[in-house]
């Protein structure tokens, strides 16, 4: 059985910043007589990333650096910014308002009210606080107070096609049910002080982004396009020191090796390949494709992989420029696009996560 996507919703905070203030920004969290500090500037630019969206900006860039306040400039050396405590009271004050609308965008474009929700998955992170915004959408939107609950937590970008496996699950336990997914991440209040270069590439890629997804169980014969129709996962061996996702007394702290883009390389088409040939299809045969920007030498390594043409990351590309890498929620936002363009089924969504993990989901 499918699930069918019933309608995407997504949305971002109210405030942006530049890519080129946001160094500007970022040399100001890094040691003043450091000799790599003027590299900062150039990694920024490679990210691939155009403008950003965080909920701690004050105001957005309008002719002058964006604003805000909750980062201080380095003055010490052993200056590392907010504790974590300071961080998940901000995760708490922003969290629930995002995911509220981007939910009911999401309802909108169902057709669906709150009081028709069975189960709600929510996805995150990037923060935690209980009662979380789970409790809050069904409380602030109306929704039964016997909705089903389950949290997805800390598995990383590619957290929402988990949701989505469990979405899926219990739409196929129960016909009758309508499921909610909400993901949202606020990467923006994990900033990382100092000059440690696994660190600032982090700190030049990730933004704050929420998206949901309603659904139900596809009905047997029933010509519906845009159901999720499998899922595939796989860890891959030795890889567990490329990508870390850590709670630290100053936030999460982000580590990427650089040796992930070609690790992916080497390793995704004889999965890729095996999995969708289970599926009884090809990557020949697959029509979009919903990659997860973890930036732009992932997505490279992927073209290279899979032997894609530039066209089909473009969505992926355009997501990454305009919003940064919103972990999580990426995936819906280029998934939406995709809708949007009547894109060519079947689509394969495909994203990465500390394991090193693979994680799929294929759309008809």
């Amino acid at each position: 059985m499918s699930f069918v996507l019933e309608g995407i919703g997504t949305a971002v905070p109210r405030n942006f910043i530049e890519q080129k203030d946001a160094a500007t920004f970022a040399m100001t969290c890094c040691e003043s007589n450091s000799k790599q500090r003027h590299l900062v500037p150039a990694l920024y630019r490679r990210a691939g990333v155009k403008r950003r969206h965080s909920v701690i900006l004050n105001a957005s860039t309008n002719c002058g650096p964006a604003q805000q306040e909750f980062y201080r400039p380095m003055d010490t050396l052993d200056e590392r910014g907010p504790s974590t405590g300071q961080r998940m009271q901000a995760y708490k004050n922003h969290a629930t308002e995002l995911a509220i609308r981007a939910v009911t965008d999401a309802m909108s474009q169902a057709g669906t009210q709150a009081a028709q929700i069975t189960h709600l998955v929510t996805v995150s992170c990037s923060g935690f606080s209980a009662p979380g915004f789970d409790v809050a959408l069904i409380q602030e939107l109306g929704m039964p107070r016997n909705t089903s609950r389950t949290h997805i937590g800390f598995m990383g970008c590619h957290g929402v096609l988990n949701g989505l496996r469990v979405a899926k699950a219990f739409a196929e336990s129960n016909p009758a049910a309508r499921v909610l997914l909400c993901a949202v991440e606020l990467c923006s209040l994990h900033h990382q002080y100092g000059m440690d270069p696994g660190r600032v590439v982090a700190n030049a890629l990730f933004a704050d982004g929420a998206a949901a997804v309603v659904g139900r169980a596809g009905r047997k014969g029933a010509e519906i396009r845009w159901q999720v129709a499998a899922h595939g996962s796989t860890v891959l061996p030795d890889t567990e020191e490329l990508m870390k996702w850590c709670i630290g007394d100053h936030g999460f702290e982000m580590t990427l090796s650089p040796r992930v883009p070609a690790t992916i390389c080497q390793s995704l088409t004889p999965w890729i390949t095996q999995w969708l040939a289970a599926q009884q299809t090809s990557i020949a045969a697959i029509g979009s494709w919903a990659i997860h920007p973890g930036g732009p030498k992932i997505l490279d390594a992927c073209n290279e992989a899979l032997g894609l043409d530039d066209k089909a990351l473009s969505p992926s590309r355009r997501v990454l420029t305009n919003y940064g890498n919103m972990s999580s929620p990426t995936i819906l936002f280029i998934l939406q696009e995709l809708q949007e363009a009547a894109a060519p089924l079947p689509c394969v969504l495909l994203a990465f996560g500390p394991g090193l993990t693979i994680e799929m989901a294929l759309v008809r």
